[in-house]
């Protein structure tokens, strides 16, 4: 038995499906990383929030490690928190919108491989 051949309005729904899916990934493990560094901030300020604050504070600037005040790394840690939260929202917002893309493209495709005409099946675009 031969496999029959798949119409081109459906390799090109395929195939925009498949890079809906892609982009989906690529927010998704951005997302992750964003999440993660969140995170890392967030550990640092609860850090910074619990030590006496006669404590030094040093920081990593590529190779060194500098001596810092306790105000100005607050301050860079909090904007950086604030830039993540920012990013995140972002980021989820997209996913979001992938996540509906791809739920409607793949109804859409089910519901013209079950015997809709293919015709209809790109009308609406």
């Amino acid at each position: 038995m031969s496999q029959p051949e798949i119409p081109p309005w459906l390799r090109e729904q395929l195939a925009r499906l498949e890079q809906l899916q892609q982009n989906f990934q690529s927010v998704s493990l951005q997302k992750q990383q964003v999440e993660a560094e969140l995170n890392e901030t967030e550990k640092a300020l609860e850090e910074l929030n619990k030590s006496p604050e006669s404590d030094q504070i040093y920081k990593y600037a590529g190779t060194l490690l500098l001596k810092v005040t306790r105000e100005n790394i607050v301050k860079e840690l909090e904007e950086r928190k604030e830039v993540a939260n920012t990013r995140n929202l972002v980021l989820t917002k997209q996913e979001n919108r992938f996540k509906e893309n791809i739920n409607e493209l793949q109804a859409k495709i089910q519901e013209s491989l079950r015997g809709k005409t293919p015709s209809s099946a790109t009308q609406g675009e």
